[in-house]
């Protein structure tokens, strides 16, 4: 009897045990249960963002940087294709990649590092990203994708390229391995020329893969391309005659730039020493200035024509005038000033032929010291040009209460002041262009804009017929002709200012127009500090104003105007005697 009872309490005891491992069951799936409507209806909000951050992404669409054109179309600066070799310290240190020896040390073969120096790169794995190198050509690219080293990426970018190489570096400059304009129309228009990329939000998945595309963050905006004034015909002339004329004079520095006296657009700006933008390793900054917009001298007898005008200008003389340069020397203030002989009474005309400092002098003690300034105020001189270059100097017009004989002197025939060629190009530009002064442009432009009578078109136009008689025979700008053309020009010989007063160096420059009869060129061209015997303006500049601006009046198809037409009859005559063939 008690073995029936005891085992009828066994089925009782079995039961109990079986509820309540059911009931745990069954409260561990409610409070699952629970766990999960809580957080995907009530509060769903943690758990997405938390899935957000592991899958949202942005993706950056690729942009291009403007292209920098001549006034033509030709390409000056354009942007290649190229990419960046970048590790993940953290990926090759997790993946063991370090111990690919072999591989490692391709990769540094073909990047031209030493292996040590990558490997001390990547060796703290705290790290996620470290550039390795950046612009690499395709070629090279493709060769370290082959490779397969875990941890090394590669990365799209793009580099500036530069077709023209050093004929345009100064003005159109060049950028950093960023893509940040530092230099010329790359600096002054780097907003202008940089494009805006666009940003996309999408999911991907742990392999990187996009999945899902979720729109647009923010629209991208192009790039915008930018024609310069520039013509690079006349461009590459201008370079290789004035580098080819200051290595010969073994000048320290060059400049020469073009102007077109109708537009005041600048056809052409170089300089020497130039250099290479597209090797950045060999930059450096004395070569990267652009001397005809920054450097500032002293003009010396380029400026007579200057002071002409301001007499004509005040009625101190007229074109017909005649000035006695007797007895050919001055003494002012304890200074002698001289001409190199005794030229006498002589007229106007004659004062800028032979670049007479009496005579320059004589009109000069007529006028007031504010006459004198205005009227270089008015040319241009002492403020900015317009043209929107970097580092543009104003150059340096002097401003006294008082005012000695020696010092208006002086002014008269082109020290005591400071110019750049630009500013000078522009002020012939004004004489050429009978009296209206355009502001300048390296931009080019699809109509000339509104110009500005600064002086008289009479005195104007009588200046410049005195300059073509500085050119002609009994001139000292003979080097300035041009066969076929009728040319008006000045040159300057001026020494260079040190501390305490002038050097034994020279400046030697030549400023003119063409074609006489209807003026369409303005051209300055200035050799700083010429060795050797020969250092005037007429023997070192001017040789280089008549070969670049003969070419440029070919290139642009302007008609020759100074040939007689008795020779133009015998060429033809000549021409007839030809039998053809």
């Amino acid at each position: 009897m008690r073995r029936r009872k005891q085992t009828k309490k066994e089925p009782l005891l079995v039961s109990w045990r079986f509820l309540t491992v059911c009931g745990v069951i069954l409260l561990a799936f409610g409070s699952l249960f629970a766990r999960a409507a809580w957080i995907q209806v009530v509060s769903p909000d943690r758990l997405r963002m938390e899935g957000d951050m592991r899958s949202l992404r942005t993706a950056v669409t690729s942009t291009t940087r403007g292209m920098v054109m001549d006034r033509h179309g030709e390409e000056l600066a354009v942007s290649v294709p190229v990419q960046a070799v970048w590790a993940d310290p953290k990926q090759i240190h997790a993946e063991l990649s370090l111990q690919k020896e072999q591989a490692w040390q391709a990769l540094a073969d073909v990047l031209g590092e030493p292996r040590d120096k990558l490997l001390k790169q990547v060796e703290n794995p705290k790290r996620r990203f470290v550039y390795l190198q950046r612009q690499v050509t395709p070629a090279v690219a493709e060769y370290i994708r082959k490779l397969r080293l875990p941890g090394v990426h590669l990365r799209p970018e793009e580099r500036r390229f530069y077709p023209t190489g050093e004929i345009n570096a100064h003005m159109v400059g060049m950028t950093n391995i960023d893509g940040h304009g530092t230099e010329g129309i790359e600096r002054s228009y780097n907003d202008w020329l940089t494009a805006q990329a666009g940003e996309r939000r999408v999911r991907k998945d742990r392999m990187g893969r996009i999945i899902e595309d979720l729109g647009v963050v923010s629209e991208a905006r192009q790039a915008n391309n930018i024609h310069l004034s520039i013509d690079q015909r006349i461009q590459a002339l201008a370079y290789r005659s004035l580098k080819r004329a200051s290595e010969y004079h073994r000048a320290t520095s060059a400049s020469l730039v073009l102007i077109d006296v109708k537009s005041g657009e600048v056809l052409a700006m170089v300089n020497t020493p130039s250099f290479n933008p597209n090797n950045r390793g060999q930059y450096q900054s004395f070569r990267a200035r652009n001397r005809a917009a920054t450097d500032a001298y002293e003009p010396g007898s380029t400026l007579k024509p200057l002071i002409v005008v301001s007499a004509l200008e005040n009625g101190i003389v007229q074109p017909d005038s005649i000035i006695d340069t007797s007895p050919g020397w001055l003494r002012l203030g304890g200074k002698r000033v001289s001409d190199t002989r005794n030229l006498g009474p002589i007229s106007v005309q004659m004062v800028l032929m032979r670049s007479s400092n009496m005579g320059m002098v004589r009109m000069a003690l007529q006028e007031t010291p504010e006459q004198l300034i205005d009227t270089l105020y008015r040319f241009g001189l002492g403020i900015d040009t317009g043209s929107g270059l970097v580092g543009e100097s104003p150059g340096l017009v002097p401003q006294r209460r008082r005012w000695s004989d020696i010092e208006k002197a002086t002014l008269s025939f082109g020290y005591g002041l400071t110019v750049t060629p630009l500013q000078l190009a522009q002020a012939y530009a004004v004489i050429a262009n009978g009296g209206v002064r355009y502001p300048l442009s390296i931009i080019k432009r699809d109509q000339p804009p509104r110009g500005e009578q600064v002086i008289a078109k009479q005195h104007a136009d009588a200046v410049l017929h005195m300059l073509e008689a500085v050119v002609g025979p009994g001139g000292t700008a003979g080097n300035g002709a041009i066969p076929g053309y009728r040319v008006g020009g000045k040159t300057g010989t001026a020494r260079k200012a040190v501390a305490g007063g002038y050097g034994k160096d020279y400046v030697g420059l030549f400023a003119g127009v063409a074609p006489i009869s209807n003026p369409r060129l303005a051209m300055v061209v200035v050799m700083n500090e010429p060795q050797g015997e020969q250092y005037y303006g007429g023997q070192v500049s001017a040789p280089v104003f008549a070969e670049v601006m003969s070419g440029a009046l070919q290139l642009m198809n302007i008609r020759p105007d100074g040939a007689k037409q008795e020779q133009f009859n015998l060429v033809v005559q000549e021409a007839n005697r030809v039998p053809h063939t």
